[in-house]
């Protein structure tokens, strides 16, 4: 039987290869040092928790929840922006609640698309950039993951070249897989350019507070303009280790995040309520739990750094968000971003991600999540550095 017209417009899942080998290896007694899912291995701060328990005892929350948000999840969102980027937001029009920032950018992708549209998307990146507007009958244009000319460059031919004309640019800073960030400037520029074309912007900004340079990664929505063109999408899975609770949000444009909730309005009834009240307990609370999980992957990206460089490995060190984008070794890369990470398992008990699931721009790297603990990642360089030592001996 065929496949549905939907699904059959989507690729192979290039991970379940990875994954279906990790379970393989685990299910014969290997012990593999998994650094392949962006899953935060951290616990929620304990007084988020504390609110989720203390609310869920109350019978009035097991109700149908509010789709767009509770008011006040909706307001200390609004209050977040204003603290962290100086920007102002209308709770009631300009903030939506979402279950995580993928089942966001999903659900955008369905508000805005009509078949045949173009959307311009970063190769390699987080895969329902791509695939969401796939799925929402989209074609696809790609545009380099990296600030700089050449995605101006390519920017201009898409609008040249596009029939018909693209209707939004993806972007994501501090970007996953790249770890790449942006700056004020470079937003500036992609608003003056999205504003003179009339085409939408949808900036992911999931990574925002797992930074380690002294300056925080903005928000596009604090360029003057921006407001008329971009809507941005945040998660607090990162930010405060919560992602199974799934809770994100969408801030901008009026337009696009009235969009998003009416499409939303049919589709779900939000989420719990204690998660949601749990969620604004988080935004509204100290910023200090979030310095201390964003220290916690500082010093694991150093000693990644450190241990596999000893071991033969050079990896570029990230400036910001949970993961370090790697080069292939020059010895390994002719067996390609999937070959090697199936060899890592076999032979280093270590999981990692190919780049060429992030897009085919991602073949040559792989993608390593700072998900495990540091003596975990030790452990994977000494792992690696057999590895390395035995492929001399061939």
């Amino acid at each position: 039987m065929e496949d549905f017209h939907k699904t059959r417009r989507l690729p192979p899942y290039v991970f379940e290869q990875v994954n279906r080998l990790k379970a393989k290896a685990r299910a014969a007694g290997a012990d593999i040092i998994d650094m392949g899912m962006g899953n935060p291995d951290l616990p929620t701060p304990q007084h988020i928790v504390d609110k989720l328990v203390e609310t869920v005892q109350n019978p009035r929350t097991h109700r149908y929840s509010a789709s767009k948000g509770i008011p006040g999840l909706r307001k200390a969102q609004a209050n977040y922006y204003e603290r962290r980027f100086g920007v102002k937001l209308n709770p009631d029009t300009q903030v939506v609640a979402t279950l995580g920032s993928k089942e966001g950018f999903a659900n955008m992708a369905q508000a805005i698309t009509a078949p045949g549209d173009v959307v311009l998307v970063p190769n390699p990146s987080y895969p329902i950039h791509a695939f969401g507007f796939l799925m929402a009958g989209a074609s696809l244009r790609s545009i380099p993951a990296t600030p700089g000319p050449e995605l101006f460059e390519a920017l201009e031919r898409a609008v040249i070249h596009s029939v018909p004309k693209p209707i939004a640019i993806i972007l994501c800073f501090p970007a996953n897989p790249t770890a790449a960030c942006a700056d004020l400037d470079f937003y500036r520029d992609v608003v003056a350019f999205a504003r003179k074309h009339e085409i939408f912007i949808l900036s992911d900004l999931a990574y925002s507070e797992i930074y380690f340079g002294d300056t925080p990664p903005p928000s596009i929505l604090q360029v003057p303009g921006a407001m008329d063109v971009a809507a941005e999408f945040t998660s607090l899975s990162k930010t405060f280790s919560m992602p199974g609770w799934r809770m994100g949000f969408a801030v901008g444009n009026e337009r696009l995040i009235s969009a998003l909730a009416r499409v939303k309005s049919y589709l779900d009834y939000g989420a719990f309520t204690p998660i949601q009240v749990a969620a604004a307990t988080a935004l509204n609370g100290s910023d200090a739990c979030i310095q201390a999980t964003r220290e916690v992957y500082r010093k694991r990206r150093d000693v990644l750094v450190d241990t596999f460089g000893r071991a033969g490995w050079d990896i570029p060190s990230p400036e910001a968000s949970m993961f370090a984008w790697a080069p292939i070794p020059e010895k390994f890369e002719h067996l390609g971003s999937l070959g090697f990470s199936k060899m890592l398992i076999e032979k280093a008990d270590l999981a990692v991600a190919p780049g060429i699931g992030f897009g085919e721009h991602g073949e040559g790297f792989v993608r390593l999540g700072l998900v495990e603990n540091e003596q975990r990642i030790r452990q994977a360089a000494r792992n690696l550095r057999k590895l390395f030592d035995n492929s001399k001996s061939l």
